[in-house]
């Protein structure tokens, strides 16, 4: 899927994860058309008067701010930054294209790589250095419309994993702390690595309430002929994503790829024995794929004659097409062909009449039983816990942690403090939409007080 570069924490997408990445941006962007938003393009640049505007916000991401400082020998008078996000880049442009009532909403997206220069750890998809995303701005006249956003565009992002990478999210709030910096409030999909029993962020929509339009002078004259500034959201996912899946349905044998988003849904693989009618079988490979691709399924057959049959499973298996169909002399005397699942290894002979949809069926009950045993694992992952000995003992066990907790900043401070060790702190993941019953009475774990809310809480990427 990628390739190491010579610049650390720099990775060359190869064709394999960047189908995946295709799949889920023609997705989401026809979706986001239907909102009628609108595709755009700002420059890589930031001039750093700019970029300062808004204090909170660079404080937030100052240490992974990337600087450019010369221009072939020379150095440049004034150092330009390299988008990180591009709030700061977007609403100088947005004070000036917003006039009035009539100008609004305005909702713009664009498809473009970020540059955060993380010194901790980079991990491909998960932490690099420079990533691929989406990020939307999008400007109202009133909070509601803004709110509604929010939640629309976080449901395309929990469809993104749910339906397309098969890998069950919470939805949620953010705490105060983990909070985008500069806004008002942000939601999430969070998904939980069973495996390395690690919480991720999916995707983030935020609201940005009014804060950038006061630092950028977004106003407008509403229908009453006042002035009024402008309710902002910004909203973004990123290959990340990719790295999620990789993490989540990978095996010992190698990737697993859901079918929605796999550049190759099918290998078909000849398997001819000597003296073999060696000519009839790979007629019907090429026969069968080209039944399947009329279909509109991606299906390829491996017709190098170098390679073993055996060599060729254990290759496609490693890269995780979803289905391999191989055609034997004795699936061509019996006019069918047999397919092998890759997510649990079932074999099936298909006669030729029914290839289609019984390949089609595979497929989706592929899709499907990937999210179902990917959650039955998460499940078995989230623990609910009323006092701290419980949540300690939980996050030694590598658990997604439910706790009620009493919603105050400096008692996720002291989680953090309390819970530094090798493997990282432990911190708020999200308060979920779907809040379990809250009985009067119960207290915070961490502190005791009164506890207002349930939170999701662990370790994380």
């Amino acid at each position: 899927m990628i390739e190491y570069y010579d610049i650390s924490g720099c990775y060359i997408l190869r064709p394999w994860a960047m189908s995946v990445w295709e799949t889920m941006q023609e997705f989401f962007d026809a979706e986001i058309k239907k909102m009628k938003i609108k595709n755009c393009y700002f420059p890589l640049f930031v001039s750093p008067g700019v970029l300062q505007r808004e204090k909170d916000h660079i404080e937030g991401f100052a240490p992974e701010v990337a600087w450019v400082t010369k221009s072939g020998e020379s150095d440049l008078e004034v150092p330009i930054a390299i988008r990180p996000t591009s709030e700061t880049v977007m609403y100088p442009y947005y004070s000036k294209w917003i006039r009035g009532h009539r100008d609004l909403p305005l909702k713009l997206n664009q498809w473009c790589n970020v540059v955060r220069w993380e010194f901790s750890h980079p991990t491909p998809f998960i932490r690099s250095r420079e990533f691929l995303w989406q990020e939307g701005h999008t400007a109202f006249a009133t909070k509601d419309e803004a709110d509604t956003e929010v939640l629309e565009i976080l449901e395309l992002y929990r469809r993104i994993y749910e339906e397309y990478l098969a890998i069950p999210v919470i939805k949620g709030k953010k705490s105060e702390m983990e909070k985008f910096a500069g806004g008002l409030y942000t939601t999430s999909v969070e998904a939980f690595i069973p495996n390395t029993g690690r919480g991720i962020q999916g995707a983030t929509s935020h609201c940005l309430g009014q804060n950038f339009a006061k630092m950028f002078e977004i106003n407008f004259e509403n229908e009453k002929g006042e002035k009024a500034m402008v309710w902002q959201n910004s909203w973004a996912y990123s290959t990340r994503t990719i790295g999620v899946m990789v993490m989540v349905h990978g095996d010992d044998k190698g990737l697993v790829m859901p079918p929605k988003v796999a550049s190759v849904q099918v290998i078909i693989v000849p398997v001819p024995y000597k003296d073999a009618d060696t000519r009839g079988i790979f007629d019907a490979c090429s026969a069968t794929s080209d039944a399947l691709s009329k279909a509109g399924i991606r299906a390829e057959v491996d017709i190098r004659e170098n390679y073993s049959p055996g060599w060729k499973y254990s290759h496609w298996e490693m890269k995780g097409v979803p289905l391999r169909i191989e055609i034997g002399p004795k699936d061509l005397a019996n006019n069918q062909v047999r397919a092998v699942r890759r997510d649990n290894s079932a074999k099936k002979d298909i006669p030729r009449a029914l290839l289609v949809e019984q390949v089609k069926e595979l497929l989706e009950s592929i899709q499907q039983s990937l999210f179902d045993a990917a959650k039955e694992k998460r499940d078995a992952c989230i623990q609910v816990v009323n006092t701290w000995e419980e949540f300690t003992e939980a996050l030694g066990q590598k658990k997604m942690i439910l706790a009620p907790w009493c919603n105050e900043e400096e008692v996720e401070k002291d989680v953090k403090t309390r819970t530094k060790g090798e493997m990282g702190a432990a911190k708020t993941l999200c308060s979920p939409f779907e809040q379990p019953p809250l009985p009067e009475g119960t207290k915070c774990f961490a502190s005791g007080k009164p506890a207002k809310k349930w939170s999701y809480w662990g370790r994380s990427y």
